[in-house]
Parts: C-alpha cells; sequence; structure tokens
C-alpha cells in the first residue's frame, strides 16, 4: 500500500527512537513519491507537509496533507514551509541524482542534509525531531556533529530495512 519501500526504513527509525508525536505536525522534504509522508499520515492525527520538485504518487491524498511542489531551496518554498509551521518532525529521505562518481554523490547528497539542518534549525519546535538520509563517505562526520550542537541527542543508524550494499544511513 505504499509507493516504495523506503518506508520500512521509516518506520525501523521512527519505532527505534520514538520520532512520531500522535498528535504533532509533520514535515517530509524530498517527499517523493510518497511513501514517507503516506507512513506519516497513518501514524498522526495531525497534519503533514510534503516537498518535492516531483509530484507525490497519485495514490498519495489526505485531508491532513499539504503538498508543495517546488525547489526546497527556493526562497518561496522556504517561506510557505515556514509559514506553515512549526513542526514537531522533520524527515528527509531525499537522495541526489546519482552519477555513479561515488565522491560526486556523496558531496550532492551533503549538501541535501545541510539543507534538512537548515529546515530543522529553522521551523522545528523546540524539543523536536529530526531524521535525514546521508550517503556515506564524505563529510557526515561533521554533519553529524553539526546535528549534535542542535539536537538533545544525534547519532548514524542504518535500518535493516537498507540493502546490504548501500552506503545510504541514516
Amino acid at each position: 500500500g505504499y509507493p516504495a519501500r523506503s518506508v520500512y526504513k521509516l518506520e525501523e527509525i521512527a519505532s527505534k527512537f520514538n520520532l512520531i508525536k500522535k498528535k504533532g505536525k509533520a514535515l517530509d522534504l524530498g517527499a517523493s513519491p510518497g511513501s514517507w509522508t503516506t507512513y506519516l499520515l497513518k501514524k498522526m492525527e495531525g497534519s503533514v507537509v510534503a516537498c518535492d520538485l516531483n509530484p507525490l504518487s497519485q495514490s498519495v491524498k489526505d485531508d491532513n496533507l499539504t503538498f508543495i511542489q517546488g525547489d526546497l531551496n527556493d526562497a518561496a518554498v522556504r517561506e510557505e514551509i515556514r509559514a506553515r509551521g512549526p513542526y514537531d518532525l522533520v524527515v528527509c529521505d531525499a537522495a541526489p541524482p546519482t552519477s555513479g562518481n561515488r565522491t560526486v554523490d556523496t558531496a550532492r547528497s551533503e549538501q541535501l542534509v545541510d539543507m534538512a539542518i537548515w529546515y530543522a534549525e529553522t521551523v522545528l519546535h523546540p524539543g523536536g525531531n529530526c531524521t535525514v538520509k546521508i550517503f556515506q563517505g564524505g563529510g557526515q562526520q561533521d554533519l553529524l556533529k553539526k546535528m549534535k550542537e542542535l539536537f538533545e541527542s544525534a547519532k548514524f543508524f542504518k535500518p535493516k530495512a537498507c540493502r546490504t550494499n548501500s552506503f545510504e544511513t541514516y
């Protein structure tokens, strides 16, 4: 019932770290095709704001869903997301288009993580939660350090739902 298998990663992360507040408000960055959005809508009585360059799957619909199609770095998109907050949870399973060059792909992933951290700093309620995907092999330690400065706790976690040959972690 989900548009992609990535939902199992969020399910495992949410269960292990108690991320989701039943009556909270969540922001899903890089949401297409919509598996994480769908999962959040099923687990929460609150609302979900989802944003991506690409549209959500046609099956992803709910009265508590606001979808913003656009570039997360665009000033108008940032303002619309900010205006709909603050949020209790920011999730980001965004991945850059891969080139096959691990150095390039990792650097692009780090840029997405940095953007997700900016959103977490800007739109989260105090005490809110954040989870974000990163490709291993570059500056992930620096980004983790930054998150440890912002949050009560931060750590890497590789869900069992990730393929064994994948270099992504959360």
